[in-house]
């Protein structure tokens, strides 16, 4: 590929990733950002000597291009990438850019709600199996940087519908779908189907040898795999009935049933709790089947798993109240899961950028668990709205600080103080992780206080 100019979209983790990667592919590289760029991602590019530009797009550079690799955060509906598409130039993710210069093997997992988890006890379960894997996608480091580094035999990629968006021609050996409830619709013209399309990217190039696993009490997928019927390896998970392969809860036991071997573990042995953690871990525990990991190596692995950072993270007991940071739950559905999992009285902190939400699905775990709602954000009124009548005590805050405040006086000891907004961090806050870490660092404060 000497000389073939390609442009890079976006300077952060992906971005840069898959610059390095190109230019020692021997491409005519360009890197460009709207915003200014992260220090040490500038850093890499002047220390590689790739050309880029920030806080602008010089659209005939771009334009100019033979292929362009595009951030996920970046719309297709951006006039400049309607530009590029209109002129016929490929727009691509950094999946499928990287995915031609490796012969791993790759795992793919895509969902609504779920992935991240699902994704780190994946490459965990292989990692701590013996398995040269890498981690990426979006999480962990660039996969292009690491197809470029590093030599793994397996990848674990989390793909967001973003991602899958900009993939054509990437085939993936195994993919995992655990499910889809209305998610980011305003990218996709608020159109559902938009949306349930995207995420079936995943099976795009399935070939029957390959493996799918998907969550079969998802009414979305369901409903898309009978259309499509695809030919491939399937194997469903689910919570309501007991599948011959595959995966299912049954009395609180984990059941595993692919490649000719079967396990069963309660899941109180592992480190997850909760119905949508028994969804993750079939997921994980029927992947690492698939790749022949002995059932001795995967319950290991199951109980030395640490979960990342804001997903029903404890962060503290204050006054015999447990406060719990769900920070990641950024729509309806993870809410949900994450209120039923609460086994005592539960203040709720919710509120942030509503991204369309419809709370009707949250009635029955909220009349079972919540005793009073803090709402967080600069605009509470749909949620103040919705849950007036329904739950007894309702309150408004407008800074991480104040709403612990009215959280602590609304709680009593035994209860939950449960951060899980259902809403997007930026009206407030930098992201969900900047949200999340206010949360801890106040809780943590409180407890040292005493």
């Amino acid at each position: 590929m000497a000389g073939v100019k390609l442009a890079i979209l976006g300077g952060g983790e992906s971005g840069v990733g898959a610059a390095l990667l190109a230019q020692a592919n021997g491409f005519d590289v360009f890197l460009s950002d709207r915003s200014p760029l992260n220090e040490k991602y500038r850093a890499r590019l002047i220390e590689a000597g790739i050309p880029f530009e920030e806080g602008q797009h010089t659209e005939s550079r771009i334009l100019d291009a033979v292929e362009v690799v595009k951030s996920p955060g970046i719309p297709s509906t951006a006039p400049l990438v309607q530009q590029l598409r209109a002129q016929g130039t490929p727009v691509i993710s950094e999946i499928e850019f990287a995915a031609r210069y490796t012969d791993a093997k790759l795992i793919a997992i895509t969902g609504s709600n779920g992935k991240t988890t699902t994704t780190l006890l994946t490459y965990h379960l292989l990692k701590s199996a013996g398995l040269t894997v890498g981690l990426g996608g979006n999480v962990g480091d660039s996969f292009a940087g690491q197809v470029l580094t590093t030599k793994a035999d397996y990848y674990v990629l989390e793909l967001s519908s973003f991602q899958l968006d900009d993939m054509y021609d990437t085939h993936l050996d195994m993919m995992v779908l655990l499910n889809i409830t209305p998610d980011h619709l305003d990218r996709y013209g608020y159109n559902f189907q938009n949306y349930v399309e995207s995420k079936f990217r995943i099976i795009q190039n399935a070939r029957p040898d390959d493996t799918f696993i998907y969550f079969q009490e998802s009414a979305p997928v369901l409903t898309e795999l009978a259309k499509r019927q695809p030919v491939v390896r399937q194997l469903p998970i689910s919570l309501e009935t007991n599948v011959a392969k595959g995966g299912y809860l049954a009395d609180g036991q984990l059941v595993a049933t692919a490649n000719g071997q079967q396990l069963t573990l309660p899941q109180t042995e592992t480190t997850l709790r909760g119905p949508h953690n028994a969804i993750n871990s079939l997921a994980a525990i029927l992947v690492a089947q698939s790749l022949g990991i002995s059932n001795e190596a995967i319950v290991a692995g199951l109980k030395t798993f640490t979960n990342a950072a804001h997903r029903l993270e404890p962060a503290g007991t204050v006054d015999g109240v447990q406060y719990i940071n769900d920070s990641k739950a950024t729509n309806v559905d993870s809410v949900f899961y994450a209120l039923s999992s609460m086994e005592a009285p539960t203040v709720w902190i919710a509120g942030g950028q509503d991204k369309g939400n419809d709370y009707q699905q949250l009635d029955e775990m909220v009349q079972q668990h919540v005793k009073a709602l803090v709402c967080l954000g600069i605009d509470n009124q749909k949620l103040l709205t919705y849950f007036a009548g329904k739950i007894p005590e309702i309150r408004e805050s407008r800074s991480m600080e104040d709403a612990i405040v009215q959280a602590r006086s609304l709680s009593a000891p035994g209860d939950v103080v449960l951060l899980s907004p259902a809403c997007a961090s930026f009206d407030l806050f930098k992201n969900y992780e900047d949200r999340g870490n206010q949360f801890k660092a106040i809780v943590q404060s409180m407890v040292t206080a005493g």
